[in-house]
């Protein structure tokens, strides 16, 4: 293979993540219990995106190690593979190999960051047609409910002050005294159960907009854990070949930002 060959097709595919995971980053804020497709859509571009970033650092990491080889098929699919959690334990060993500077988060060991990889790992796995296998009669999953419990009521538990949840409290026993006497409201929540009260409407859209940008910010750290890997990596590989090597911290540079300025961003497929 040639030098701009090479750099070419790693330049589409460190793009290609990007749109993948600037979109899941997006939707993932977005996603309620109003609008519980979102959750399909970010679990889809997350779980794609983060294996494919994964699997772009390994992969250079081969390049690395073989001083400019490129893993075959039966090493990329059986030794590389695509399971997240594998793949993070596999950047693990890079990082402590290559000795990696990552200044943020040289570890995903936070529970949320543990429980969102196990819910993406599940989803890419077969959680993605968890709608398809109730109505067969497959195998039982609700990814949906999944992150309501162990992602949403975990930050709203640990990372909302007792303060904020008064307000959220007292905001939805008013809205239900008052809109109660105007009407009726049905939805269905993450977990599948019934919505019918407005107070527990508004409970549940103030306990979204609590946890929504906490939620994303999750998300990204674990995206910029992955682009420093890959930023890292970058450096070493232009060791061995510099013009087959892009500058990925060009094309992913928006994902390596520090956390106050995620803070400030919602949307992120338009980087």
């Amino acid at each position: 293979m040639k030098s701009p060959d090479i750099f070419n097709a790693l330049c589409k595919e460190a793009m290609f993540s990007k749109e993948l995971l600037g979109a899941g980053a997006t939707q993932i804020r977005k996603a309620n219990y109003a609008t519980q497709g979102l959750y399909f859509q970010a679990f889809s571009n997350l779980s794609i995106g983060l294996e494919r970033i994964g699997k772009l650092c390994l992969t250079l990491d081969h390049f690395i190690e073989t001083n400019g080889k490129f893993p075959n098929q039966e090493y990329l699919k059986n030794t590389i593979g695509h399971d997240l959690i594998k793949l993070y334990e596999q950047s693990q060993g890079v990082i402590k190999k290559r000795k990696l500077n990552i200044r943020s988060l040289p570890a995903l060991d936070h529970k949320i960051h543990k429980n969102i990889m196990t819910i993406l790992s599940k989803f890419a796995k077969g959680d993605r047609y968890s709608n398809f296998d109730f109505l067969v009669g497959g195998r039982q999953s609700n990814p949906t409910a999944e992150w309501y419990s162990k992602v949403d009521t975990e930050i709203y538990k640990n990372d909302i002050s007792e303060r904020k949840k008064q307000i959220i409290k007292g905001n939805s026993e008013i809205t239900g005294q008052i809109m109660s006497r105007l009407g009726m409201v049905w939805h269905t929540s993450e977990q599948g159960t019934e919505i019918n009260t407005h107070e527990d409407a508004s409970h549940r859209t103030g306990v979204f907009e609590a946890v929504a940008p906490k939620r994303q910010l999750y998300i990204l750290q674990m995206i910029r854990y992955w682009a420093e890997v890959l930023f890292e990596l970058q450096y070493l590989s232009m060791n061995i070949n510099h013009e087959a090597t892009p500058y990925f911290n060009e094309i992913l540079g928006g994902f390596g930002n520090d956390d106050s300025y995620f803070r400030t961003r919602k949307t992120w497929d338009t980087m």
